[in-house]
């Protein structure tokens, strides 16, 4: 196996990385305390061609591959976990089921400002009811005159705020017990469409995540993404993709949380030495550097084996899992070595640990990817 990146790789991560670095890390603490969404950085990152970065150029894309998405994705994490998110579900959950499923009209008309920057992705597919068990979704799409009319609300949905349109799943049908769920994109600006962003989070306080109720929203029936009663199946090999982007995540703020940590322990001094020639120190530097390794390689197989058009179901869930894990494992240490200082904002690792949490839970829970790998497995 080549571990070498491409030429345009190492292009796209050596631009994403000054950018993080420049644009993005100087400004992160404030935005989370203030709760403030970075909308000038996806200005700029709209400017530098980046937010449609796998989709086809003839959509307004980059025309670049998975690999690139998870660099860019990690980058940004390092940088910022709430830009990192915000990213990722604009890419894996925005633009994706558009690109994927979407027809030449409908890519044209909603894949184009997704890719060139004018409207953030967002997909509404978890309901109060309906979270690991999607297939509860209640939201319903009923046919009249050749319109859809929906009904429902979802929740914890990233980006809706600042999304022109989104995808979302909704009962178009259905026989006994046995639903029929269908995906439709919807105009945030649709009568009866309502966005509400009044949630108080753990972390990730400069992402958007809301609350979006539908009260007799209508919808030109042309508006069904893919074919009608396959919406559920279209968002699993959604979310397979997203699990790459949440993979991702992960790595970049634990990378973020190690960096800190080496640094201070170099610099902080106890019993007349620095801490980082204490063993126990040593150790968990140790720990950290290898899992952070070993998480980007299963991110990078993941994003590898969907670019060859190979099944990655099994890969993504073990890389979204172990990284997730891992990132949290890697931000409590990070915090432990700081000691008392870990606690405090001014030295950032607080936020991390912060952040880290919702990967655990966003994008199929870690018990959902146990189940996904066991099915996988033959369990």
């Amino acid at each position: 196996m080549n571990f070498t990146l491409t030429e345009e790789q190492t292009m796209i991560q050596k631009m994403i990385r000054e950018f993080a670095e420049e644009e993005v890390a100087p400004g992160a603490e404030q935005r989370d305390k203030e709760k403030r969404f970075p909308k000038e950085i996806f200005e700029k990152l709209s400017k530098l061609g980046m937010m449609g970065l796998p989709f086809p150029e003839e959509y307004g894309g980059a025309g670049a591959d998975t690999m690139s998405f998870a660099i860019a994705v990690e980058e940004l994490s390092r940088a910022c976990g709430s830009t990192g998110i915000t990213y990722s579900a604009h890419v894996s959950l925005g633009g994706a089921p558009i690109n994927l499923f979407g027809t030449k009209e409908q890519k044209e008309k909603y894949l184009v400002p997704i890719c060139t920057g004018e409207s953030m992705g967002a997909f509404g597919l978890t309901e109060p009811g309906a979270g690991s068990d999607a297939g509860g979704t209640e939201t319903t799409a009923a046919e009249r005159d050749g319109e859809w009319l929906i009904n429902g609300s979802k929740c914890y949905i990233t980006n809706a705020s600042y999304a022109k349109h989104l995808a979302l799943t909704a009962v178009t049908g259905r026989s006994g017990q046995d639903k029929e769920i269908s995906a439709i994109i919807v105009p945030t600006d649709a009568s009866g469409f309502k966005v509400i962003d009044n949630y108080e989070k753990m972390g990730l306080h400069s992402s958007n995540t809301t609350e979006l109720v539908l009260e007799d929203v209508a919808v030109p029936y042309e508006n069904l993404l893919g074919k009608k009663g396959e919406g559920f199946k279209q968002f699993l090999v959604t979310l397979d993709g997203g699990r790459i982007g949440i993979g991702a995540m992960a790595v970049g703020i634990a990378q973020a949380a190690y960096e800190k940590a080496l640094s201070y322990a170099h610099e902080r001094k106890q019993f007349g030495r620095s801490i980082s020639k204490f063993q126990a120190i040593q150790f968990k530097l140790a720990d950290m550097a290898m899992k952070i390794e070993l998480a980007r390689l299963m991110v990078y197989k993941a994003a590898w084996l969907k670019d060859q058009g190979k099944k990655f179901s099994k890969e993504a869930s073990m890389a979204k899992l172990y990284a997730s894990e891992a990132c949290m494992q890697i931000c409590s240490e990070s915090v432990q070595i700081h000691g008392g200082n870990g606690y405090m904002r001014d030295y950032h690792v607080e936020r991390y640990f912060r952040d880290a949490k919702l990967l655990e839970i966003g994008e199929g829970t870690s018990e959902v990817q146990r189940i996904v790998i066991a099915r996988e497995i033959g369990c």
